[in-house]
């Protein structure tokens, strides 16, 4: 995600002096803007790595000529409200960049967890956004000149173990209120049969990963 919002940049001939950077937690977009020569600060919901912010609390320390959020919005209870709060810490006719998880991610493990819940399916993975509800969402939030695109890439894992590892060692387990109940010993067998028995000719099994990115400027001063 970091990598394809450098990308992003490379097309505008614009420089940008401030900017906010939420979730980078490599620094390769924060440190690609440093290089640049511009004033950069990181935040993330977690203080331990930077500015403190909240999806319901003003964003501080603004305005800002660039927000670029990655990696966060696809959990926030309130996603139209979270990219208000963006915009409002925008200078006039400044930039906001998101990318996040998006609906059509872990179609193998969704198969899965419903071949282990049989009957009775829980809730195992949070609500997704598309890039069509995306899109309609930039123009109502006030967004000028919005783009909403899609992006996908494939993993490639050996069993459902390596993968639900994989996840919850990037934070990205099942963070809803009421996520059901744990499987049992017979739940997690079948989960892990229902994995397997997708596996491509070498044994491993793919899974895909969607991502939507958003980006739109804030309205510029009218004279």
């Amino acid at each position: 995600m970091a990598a394809d919002a450098v990308d992003r940049l490379g097309f505008l001939n614009r420089t940008f002096d401030r900017a906010l950077v939420i979730g980078d937690v490599t620094g390769t977009f924060a440190d690609h803007l440093l290089a640049a020569g511009g004033e950069v600060v990181r935040a993330d919901p977690s203080p331990e790595l930077g500015l403190a912010v909240a999806e319901d609390a003003p964003i501080e320390g603004g305005p800002f000529n660039l927000i670029v959020s990655l990696g966060l919005l696809d959990t926030v209870n309130d996603l139209p409200g979270a990219l208000a709060l963006m915009r409002r810490a925008l200078a006039p006719d400044a930039l906001m960049i998101a990318s996040f998880l998006a609906a059509g991610c872990l179609p193998t493990l969704r198969k899965a967890m419903l071949s282990a819940d049989a009957d009775r399916p829980a809730p195992r993975v949070h609500p997704q956004v598309d890039v069509r509800a995306a899109g309609q969402l930039m123009t109502r939030v006030g967004y000028a000149s919005p783009v909403v695109d899609g992006w996908s890439f494939d993993v490639k894992f050996d069993d459902l173990d390596q993968l639900v590892g994989d996840l919850r060692a990037q934070a990205m387990g099942n963070v809803l209120a009421d996520p059901g109940p744990p499987l049992g010993k017979a739940a997690l067998s079948r989960a892990r049969n229902a994995f397997a028995d997708e596996a491509d000719e070498d044994g491993l099994v793919r899974e895909r990963f969607e991502v939507v990115t958003l980006s739109g400027w804030s309205p510029a001063p009218r004279f």
